[in-house]
């Protein structure tokens, strides 16, 4: 694709990154067809191509309206297209670069600042793990539009004393899933201490994720730092082997630390040797899977839910698959396996018509598989699907455990 930046993006490291994407972008459209909102919408300004050409008109020097921010504002960020485009483009970069770009020329309607100044500061603060807790007691007595957003509150139950272990990582302190959904993470110290290796929680909190795609990067790149300087004192003393991610969405982000941290001169050198040491959960688990199996009494009739942070944005889907099956899942196939649940971090509340929708969706084409519980790898996917069907949704990590325990 030629482009024409405007003097103000030219010789910018935002102008320059956008360039040189938006020059691999060849107009052949694949990446309309895996597009979740184009799905719905069917409107070329709601998918990937169309988003594109409106970000190169901004970056050109076009004025940038609210119809403008609308259209970036319904990206998912899944990154199907991603997978699809053959020429490499990377779409995912491009558009926080065109959000950016567009916000900072855009006013947003009073009422949209204020719920996504809600949403960041809400979901990042000390007292969202009691206001969950609070709402999971009321939660029978909640309208059932918070009821979907409040999950039923489910024990962690005890922990193993994971120092014993030579083997050592670390999982992330995150924001939401321990409020939420804490018994991910006792789930997993549990079934890492099966394989032998300890888990700790360290941190400063969220990823950063929140933040960033919320309309404050410059928040989001603040908490990837503080992260950074929880754990280095770690990695350089050589007390852990890995940084373990047990919600996709976060592992993503922290695998992008590097690319948002890189021309940061104090931080560039530490987020890469972060970012080589963060896995997935399944990357840690997959080599000790027929191990791990030896141990587990029935495991379920299965779908598997891979979520877009897992298998877009990391690649990670064939190799959670394999596990899966090794670990002796009976694995139920299912139609659109690549398209997104319309969770999307905070997307379900600030577009909740088409992330319902794509919920719908996805669990139609589960429910015709007929599984006795779907699996995922991803908190806000597991409470977004379980919102829309009682056949129950957990992290597969949590049935692994249950599966241990009898």
């Amino acid at each position: 694709m030629q482009t024409n930046l405007a003097p103000w993006a030219q010789g910018t490291d935002l102008g320059q990154e956008a360039d040189a994407i938006l020059r691999r972008c060849v107009h052949c459209g694949f990446c309309t067809a895996t597009c979740p909102t184009y799905q719905v919408l069917g409107d070329e300004l709601d998918g990937p191509r169309g988003r594109i050409y409106l970000i190169k008109q901004v970056l050109e020097g076009a004025e940038p309206t609210q119809a403008t921010q609308q259209h970036l504002d319904r990206c998912l960020t899944c990154r199907n297209c991603e997978t699809t485009c053959p020429s490499g483009v990377q779409y995912g970069h491009l558009v926080d670069i065109g959000r950016k770009v567009v916000d900072e020329r855009v006013t947003r309607g009073w009422g949209d600042r204020m719920r996504r100044l809600l949403l960041r500061k809400g979901m990042n603060s000390p007292l969202f793990g009691p206001a969950m807790r609070l709402g999971q007691a009321l939660r029978p007595l909640l309208p059932q539009a918070l009821k979907h957003k409040v999950p039923a509150r489910r024990a962690p139950g005890r922990l193993p004393d994971a120092s014993r272990h030579t083997r050592q990582v670390l999982l992330l302190a995150g924001c939401v899933q321990p409020a939420m959904m804490p018994s991910i993470d006792a789930a997993t110290v549990r079934v890492l201490d099966a394989i032998g290796i300890g888990a700790r929680v360290a941190g400063a909190g969220c990823c950063g994720a929140i933040n960033f795609h919320l309309d404050a990067q410059a928040d989001g790149l603040a908490q990837m730092r503080a992260n950074i300087d929880a754990w280095w004192p770690l990695v350089q003393r050589g007390e852990v082997e890995a940084i373990v991610m047990n919600a996709s969405g976060c592992g993503a982000m922290v695998k992008e630390y590097a690319h948002h941290l890189r021309h940061d001169a104090d931080y560039a050198e530490r987020a890469a040797r972060i970012v080589e040491l963060v896995k997935d959960v399944a990357e840690i688990v997959a080599p000790h899977a027929q191990q791990l199996r030896a141990r587990l009494k029935a495991v379920p009739r299965a779908a598997f839910h891979p979520p877009c942070t897992l298998q877009h944005w990391q690649g990670l889907r064939p190799l959670s698959e394999r596990m899966l099956a090794e670990l002796g899942f009976q694995l139920q196939s299912f139609d659109e396996t690549h398209l997104c649940c319309g969770s999307a971090g905070a997307y379900s509340v600030l577009n909740p018509g088409i992330s319902t929708s794509l919920r719908d969706r996805k669990l139609g084409n589960i429910a015709r598989a007929e599984p006795e519980v779907i699996v995922s790898s991803n908190m806000g996917c597991i409470g977004h699907l379980q919102s829309g069907t009682r056949t129950p949704v957990r992290h597969w990590v949590e049935v692994v455990d249950s599966a241990l325990a009898g």
